[in-house]
């Protein structure tokens, strides 16, 4: 029962890393030198769509499903200056199922949407919004990248309004899983991912650990596994815990499977289902 009390009071607020997640992180550069945006099509600028389920384990409790995480992405044609850009409208939801709602009486509910700059691949407007049982929230970030400053305005329950300077190339956190996916990763490689959340900017390193042969629900692959630095006195996790993130090597670079460790317990996070707009 202390266990189950401890998960709903930590989990609500963590969700997002999870989510953000199957997730998360980087804008990368190397040790040595910053990484190049590469010039080949996005693997997801065709209207994908991905579903996930997330279990949660701890002790005799194993494999108990907590959300679904749901992430979309598209593009457009829009009038910036003189001629029209591209730009990526992306959106992740993750809703509660299984243990919360039906035993502890306890849903949640987090939206994202983001619009995205495809090159260089960074992140020009965030709105966010939570719903934790009764409570409220809603935030919006808008990124000026010629006077590199974000501005962070919460719009409830309470109006008040942050701005930090940032470096390039930024990201919100859910920017920053598709600009992962543009990214050559190679093992034993060590990089970094600078995001702005909340009115604050932290540089995240990101380790690159090893490939390994998954079964997953789109069949056996090849995967690359990333490790985050999310926890921390100073990062944007202010907590203990570890994070791991397989993704495909092949063009598409899919986030396939999640891990998030914490002293509560584990969760783990499957793709279940993954769609393209232009194969309908």
């Amino acid at each position: 029962m202390k266990a189950k009390k401890r998960m709903l009071k930590f989990f609500p607020r963590r969700i997002q890393v999870t989510a953000i997640a199957a997730v998360i992180c980087c804008a990368l550069c190397s040790s040595s030198t910053r990484a190049q945006q590469p010039s080949v099509a996005l693997p997801f600028a065709r209207g994908e769509e991905l579903i996930y389920q997330a279990e949660f384990s701890r002790a005799l409790l194993r494999g108990i499903d907590v959300a679904e995480f749901r992430f979309t992405s598209t593009s457009e044609h829009i009038a910036r200056g003189v001629d029209d850009s591209l730009v990526l409208h992306l959106t992740g939801d993750v809703v509660s199922k299984g243990l919360f709602p039906k035993s502890a009486g306890f849903r949640f509910h987090q939206h994202m949407d983001s619009t995205a700059d495809p090159e260089p691949f960074t992140t020009l407007r965030m709105m966010r919004s939570e719903e934790q049982g009764k409570r409220v929230r809603q935030i919006e970030a808008v990124f000026d990248h010629q006077n590199h400053k974000a501005t962070w305005s919460e719009l409830k329950p309470n109006e008040r309004t942050t701005s930090v300077d940032f470096t390039e190339p930024i990201q919100d956190v859910l920017t920053a899983i598709y600009y992962l996916r543009t990214q050559k990763l190679e093992v034993g490689k060590s990089f970094e991912v600078v995001i702005s959340d909340s009115g604050r900017v932290y540089h995240v390193p990101v380790k690159v650990t090893e490939r390994k042969n998954l079964d997953t629900a789109i069949g056996r692959v090849k995967a690359i596994r990333i490790e985050p630095a999310l926890f921390g006195n100073d990062a944007l996790l202010r907590a203990q815990g570890q994070l791991a993130i397989w993704l495909t090597e092949d063009d598409r670079r899919l986030p396939v499977r999640a891990q998030l460790k914490l002293d509560i317990g584990t969760f783990d996070i499957k793709l279940k289902h993954v769609t393209y707009a232009d194969a309908k």
